[in-house]
């Protein structure tokens, strides 16, 4: 949207928090600062529990807080507060003068050049006030109605650990020494269930499922949740264990991000210049099979993971990390991009206070043309993956090892669910051996993958 554009709400508090960020930038400049930038966030959150029809946890919440960080030469120091009364921000300002003329001196920090500055014009679809449309009793009606369509879908399903509802709304600006002041708001909201089904053995599985939309028309209904959910849980009852064996495994879409984010580690700036990835000075080098292609793509309309621009004011983009199983393009911030001798990509994302991190606009590996069926008929014995278990990836070495569930193929059918698994083999070898990618691509979150196969990974079993 455009810097001066205010999308709704109370325009004197949003013309007052632009004010703000932009007085408190002037006054750390004359105070002393060589450089200034100033973060103001406000908020509201609501969230509940059911379970067993009960209201088990109830939250409602609004928060307010600024943060500035302010450079002396190549010195720098942010400070934060939810005070924001006179005392309180010259309390925050001041400290914040103090520590820049003591802490360590880096070459590489400051903020953008004026000319990188700048924010993507338009409605990018990020704010909906029907999230908050809702009276109290019917937000707890969404997650009491999609427990109660997992509980009643079956007999099996005996228990659950809950159905919830979550809505927020936030609003941030963004204000900086060379001029730029932008600001954006977004929403979303939530439902989901998880329930759990007992066999008559009395063995017991649980799964979940959830629905999350920036407006409340959008998201699935809470039957519809509840009913995934229980289906999804009943498919694990009566899980057996499997001879070892290196077999093809496909990943179901909520697993197969996780190998993104492994890619999204490795292509980091941080991680890179500091040698500790296995990508590191690999632009240009084939690191994956020929159909992989990821983008990461900051512009996206309605997007969980758009914004007009990250967190130092650089205008969101689109870069494609891998193309063709060739690596292309790190994701970068501005202080990373100076270390490797690059340009940044807008990727940088901050809380109110510290040097800014990298954090994924919307990330994604580019979908096929098959269903999810068609690449489980073409496998006589393999796994269907749903599930991994703690952390395994070693992102110098590449080296991969996780605990995991799922469902066994045989005779490209999903045959019977197993468990107490682990799944092995290399990153640098697994994004070469990925053979299909599904057409499902679907966002639920900023990182988002469709099915994908992968084939040489070792399946431990018994």
């Amino acid at each position: 949207m455009p810097e001066t554009q205010l999308e709704t709400g109370n325009p004197k508090l949003e013309t007052d928090l632009r004010d703000l960020a932009q007085d408190l930038v002037r006054r750390a400049m004359a105070g002393g600062a060589t450089a200034a930038e100033c973060v103001v966030r406000e908020g509201d959150e609501f969230s509940t529990v059911v379970r067993l029809g009960q209201v088990e946890t109830l939250k409602e919440s609004g928060s307010k807080a600024v943060g500035v960080r302010v450079f002396h030469g190549q010195r720098a120091a942010s400070t934060y507060s939810s005070d924001f009364s006179r005392e309180g921000l010259d309390r925050m300002l001041k400290s914040a003068l103090e520590l820049a003329k003591i802490t360590s001196e880096d070459p590489f920090s400051g903020i953008p050049e004026p000319a990188q500055l700048g924010s993507i014009s338009g409605d990018l679809d990020l704010y909906y006030t029907d999230v908050y449309s809702l009276p109290g009793e019917e937000r707890i009606s969404y997650a009491r109605r999609a427990e109660k369509a997992a509980l009643d879908y079956d007999p099996r399903i005996k228990n659950s650990e809950g159905g919830s509802f979550d809505a927020a709304t936030g609003h941030k600006v963004l204000a900086n020494s060379h001029g730029f002041v932008g600001e954006y708001r977004r929403s979303y909201c939530s439902v989901a269930a998880v329930p759990i089904a007992q066999t008559e053995a009395g063995a017991m599985q649980r799964d979940y499922w959830f629905s999350v939309a920036r407006s409340l028309g959008r998201l699935e209904s809470p039957e519809h949740v509840g009913t995934v959910a229980a289906q999804r849980t009943l498919r694990r009852l009566g899980a057996r264990k499997v001879k070892t064996a290196r077999v093809p495994v496909v990943l179901d879409p909520m697993v197969a991000s996780s190998m993104l984010e492994h890619i999204f580690e490795g292509v980091n700036g941080d991680s890179v210049y500091r040698g500790a990835s296995f990508l590191a000075g690999k632009l240009g080098e084939k690191i994956a099979g020929d159909q992989v292609t990821v983008i990461d793509d900051g512009t996206m309309s309605g997007g969980f993971g758009t914004s007009p621009f990250d967190g130092e004011g650089v205008p969101t983009q689109r870069t494609v990390v891998i193309e063709n199983g060739v690596l292309k393009s790190y994701l970068l911030n501005t202080y990373t991009a100076k270390k490797l001798g690059l340009q940044t990509t807008a990727n940088a994302s901050r809380g109110l206070a510290g040097t800014p991190g990298i954090g994924p606009g919307n990330y994604f590996l580019q979908p096929g043309t098959k269903t999810p069926k068609e690449i489980i008929s073409g496998i006589s014995e393999g796994l269907y993956l749903t599930e991994f278990l703690g952390h395994g990836a070693n992102l110098v070495t590449g080296d991969y090892s996780r605990g995991a569930s799922g469902l066994w193929i045989s005779g490209g059918e999903l045959a019977y669910p197993v468990e107490e698994i682990t799944v092995a083999g290399n990153l640098k070898e697994i994004f070469f051996n990925i053979s299909e990618i599904g057409n499902d691509l679907e966002f639920r979150g900023a990182v988002a993958c469709p099915t994908i196969r992968i084939d040489g990974l070792i399946v431990g079993g018994e």
